[in-house]
Formats: structure tokens, C-alpha cells, sequence
């Protein structure tokens, strides 16, 4: 029981762009989409236990206080299930990232847990079992820069990244996935030209101006203070690019240079807002 000790980061997802291709028969809708990683997250620890038990700390802990089955334990309970074993082991998930914020959250958590007690217990979790748990699980679970498509469960290698400076600002209003992608009205997009690299930052950030996010107009009619958040971070020196990320309600901001996007965020921050700046995880 000595090894079942460890950590580990659940970074915060960013969908670059999100286009909704289509929607299946089973009323679940299929994406394509660029996610990487920001260098902030929430933080997971697991030590040895006579049971399954999960406490939360954090700034943002006080959301989960009341859910009965948080993703976390459900992704460790898949997991030791899958693998036949008794899942003795007490997590303690350090929550830094809003609620319901469209950068991975929940799923991010799933994926750490996932990652964590597979290592410790010498398993490897399956895509499947990550698909089972949630849309943006598998993604997360990978932890690096992938295209995404299907309903989650299709990875493939994204573009060559530009290293550079990204900004995420959240208004401090949980937005539910599911209350958005009801809401979302409009044609299905199609499915984008990707090049094999982008020769820096700004080449990059103009072919991602040429895509969207199909999510963001549903999104701003339930929370109009994303609005607020893009013009801040379109009015802000040095930004590139400024778009929602997944169904909301955290925004990103692109820059040339890491520093660039700490000042960035340093600058958006307000009183009811969440930010943070720094670089973009290419790898």
C-alpha cells in the first residue's frame, strides 16, 4: 500500500475552436476541435485508505461540497472495476479552476484520477473507459495539444504548435454544457483545414480567426457578461485572438509571448472575475 501514494495536475483544457458538425440519432452532438493546455490547474493527490473517500480544498472547493458522486470518485470506481481491485485509496482533489467553466473541470479532474491511480496500480485506462465517464474526458486523459472529433472519443495528432502567451478570463457565473448546447440554434459547421504547423503565433491566430466557436452565441444569450470578457480581452495590447472556450463561460486570450498574457490577466482581473496568464502547454 506504500506505492499508492502520489499526485497529480489536472490542467485546464482550451478549445482553440469548436465547430458542432453534426448531432447523432442519440441526441449527442458531434465536435471537431483544437484543444491544448494552460499551465494552470486543479491538483490531485491520492495516499493509501481503508476505502474510497475524496476531500476537497481549494478556492473553488466549496462548489463540489454538495454533489453526491463527483466525477473524481466515479473515475476511480470505473477504473478499479475495469481492472478487478479494490479501490483502498483516499483522494484529496485541490479544486483551483471554476466550476462549470468550459476548460475541462470535472472531466480534467476524471482524467487526472484516471492518469494517477493508473500509474499506481500499474493499469493503463482505456479511451473507452474515459469516453464513458465524459465527452471532454478523453482529451484530457491524453494531456497534450490533440484534435478532437466524434463526440470526444476520436483523437488525433493536432498541428505543430507556436510557443506563446495565453489569458483565460471566467466572469464568475457557472455555465452548464448542456443548458448551452440546447440553446445553440443555427446550421452544423464543417469540419476544418488544419496545416501540419503554424510558423509562429500570429500566423496561427489568423487561420484560427477564420474558425469559430458555434457554442458562443448560445452561450452569451444565457451569460451576457461573456461579451464583456472578449471585448476586454480584444481591447487589451498584444491580443491576438480572443474566443470562448468549449461551452463556456472562461474565455481565452492568444499572445505573442507568456509574460504578455500574465500582464494580460493581471490587468482583466476584477472583482467577481477569475483570470490567469502565462504559457500555453505545446507538448
Amino acid at each position: 500500500m506504500a506505492a499508492a501514494t502520489g499526485a497529480e495536475v489536472a490542467p485546464a483544457k482550451v478549445n482553440l475552436f469548436l465547430h458542432v458538425t453534426g448531432r447523432r440519432a442519440d441526441g449527442y452532438h458531434e465536435l471537431d476541435s483544437l484543444v491544448v493546455f494552460a499551465g494552470c490547474g486543479d491538483v490531485l493527490r491520492a495516499a493509501p485508505a481503508v476505502g474510497l473517500t475524496l476531500a476537497l480544498e481549494g478556492p473553488f472547493a466549496a462548489g463540489l461540497k454538495n454533489e453526491a458522486d463527483n466525477l473524481v470518485i466515479r473515475a476511480a470506481r470505473a477504473l478499479a472495476e475495469a481492472h478487478a481491485r479494490e479501490p483502498l485509496v483516499g483522494l484529496r482533489l485541490e479544486k483551483n479552476l471554476p466550476l462549470a467553466s468550459g476548460i475541462g473541470g470535472g472531466s480534467a479532474d476524471a482524467a487526472a484520477c484516471l492518469r494517477l491511480l493508473g500509474r499506481l496500480w500499474g493499469v493503463r485506462p482505456s479511451i473507452a473507459l474515459a469516453a464513458a465517464l465524459g465527452a471532454d474526458v478523453p482529451v484530457c486523459l491524453a494531456c497534450r495539444p490533440a484534435r478532437m472529433g466524434g463526440i470526444g472519443e476520436r483523437l488525433s495528432s493536432a498541428p505543430r504548435l507556436p510557443a506563446c502567451g495565453l489569458a483565460l478570463v471566467n466572469p464568475g457565473q457557472a455555465l452548464p454544457t448542456q443548458a448551452v448546447f440546447r440553446a445553440r440554434q443555427g446550421p452544423f459547421s464543417g469540419t476544418a483545414r488544419l496545416p501540419a504547423r503554424w510558423p509562429d503565433v500570429a500566423a496561427m491566430a489568423r487561420a484560427l480567426a477564420l474558425l469559430g466557436n458555434d457554442l458562443e452565441a448560445a452561450a452569451i444569450a444565457i451569460c451576457p457578461d461573456i461579451a464583456l470578457v472578449l471585448g476586454a480581452l480584444r481591447a487589451t495590447a498584444g491580443c491576438l485572438l480572443a474566443r470562448m472556450s468549449g461551452s463556456g463561460a472562461t474565455c481565452f486570450g492568444l499572445f505573442a509571448e507568456p509574460d504578455a498574457a500574465v500582464g494580460a490577466a493581471g490587468r482583466l482581473a476584477r472583482e467577481g472575475w477569475w483570470s490567469w496568464g502565462g504559457a500555453m502547454r505545446t507538448a
